[in-house]
């Protein structure tokens, strides 16, 4: 018998959201926050995994108490905000960030069309973190989440008028900003941690290009980094450049800059061989990428080294 594949259930509206956690219709079909002290409602969790078509911002008090990351490192311990944007296929057993949150907001895309946020969303990079990379709010920033949800509740909850959409767009907009502050925080509080992280990710590329896997697999990718060290890859890029300042992309190429140099300065192989052996299924884009990095051709590189 052929087994049953496990099809992610399609949440695509609010309404159907609503539906799926047997709560009754939103007061608005784009816009709508749950408030978990508040409510009287009893949500349940859908059965199965699910693809959601709009927005999610959960504030959750508790986290499962303090989180350890690496020897003796605590992080704050006043709960914390999750991101989700649409697409993304969450697990039943992830819903307790619904079940479990003080505040919940939903939001559809088309609730920002119009609206310049409708673009700049997409410049909030922690919408697509992991569960595991939530943001984890001091006492101060915690005040300051549950004051905007308030504001938000407040304007929802108020009568509808021309000004309404205005309003909930720039207090929605508040919210990302301060997250996005929150979270430039957390990664200077985790320095120590991130350091770790890095050099941990220079061992595996170390690794990777003396193992010569890039001979078979190629030249290697920020899923392939970030996955190796348990991260998202926005998240990975993220704590980068908050370390150095260049994203995960941008370090790869700095490392295949950095092992190009060894082998035309130590080797006798050609550019075409140089380019495969670091991965490059075509030297000319090896060459171009040399070039733009270094402002000399592999070429003229060696031969800079030439007496």
């Amino acid at each position: 018998m052929k087994k049953k594949e496990n099809i992610p259930q399609k949440i695509a509206s609010l309404i159907d959201a609503h539906r799926a956690f047997g709560l009754p219709k939103p007061k608005h079909p784009l816009v709508s926050l749950l408030n978990g002290p508040h409510s009287q409602m009893e949500v349940v969790r859908p059965l199965q995994n699910h693809v959601i078509g709009f927005y999610k911002i959960s504030y959750k008090p508790r986290l499962g108490g303090r989180l350890k990351y690496g020897q003796g490192y605590y992080d704050f311990d006043e709960g914390g905000l999750l991101f989700v944007s649409p697409g993304q296929v969450i697990g039943s057993e992830d819903d307790d960030d619904i079940v479990c949150s003080a505040y919940t907001l939903l939001i559809h895309p088309d609730f920002f069309l119009g609206y310049p946020l409708s673009k700049n969303v997409k410049q909030y990079g922690f919408f697509s973190y992991s569960t595991n990379e939530t943001l984890h709010l001091s006492e101060e920033e915690k005040a300051t989440v549950i004051e905007v949800f308030k504001m938000i509740e407040n304007e929802l909850n108020s009568r509808i008028d021309d000004f309404s959409q205005d309003v909930v767009i720039s207090q929605i907009e508040l919210l990302l900003n301060y997250a996005n502050r929150f979270y430039k925080r957390q990664f200077i509080t985790r320095k120590a941690v991130n350091s770790d992280l890095l050099q941990q990710l220079e061992r595996i590329l170390d690794t990777y290009f003396t193992d010569e896997r890039s001979l078979s697999e190629g030249i290697p990718t920020v899923q392939y980094l970030a996955e190796t060290l348990n991260l998202s890859p926005s998240y990975l890029s993220d704590m980068l450049r908050s370390l150095t300042g260049q994203n995960a992309q941008q370090h790869i190429h700095q490392k295949l800059i950095e092992k190009a140099k060894e082998k035309l300065s130590t080797t006798n192989l050609s550019v075409s061989e140089v380019a495969y052996a670091l991965g490059f299924e075509h030297p000319q884009s090896f060459s171009k990428l040399f070039k733009t990095k270094t402002n000399l051709s592999p070429l003229e590189f060696r031969k800079s080294f030439i007496l």
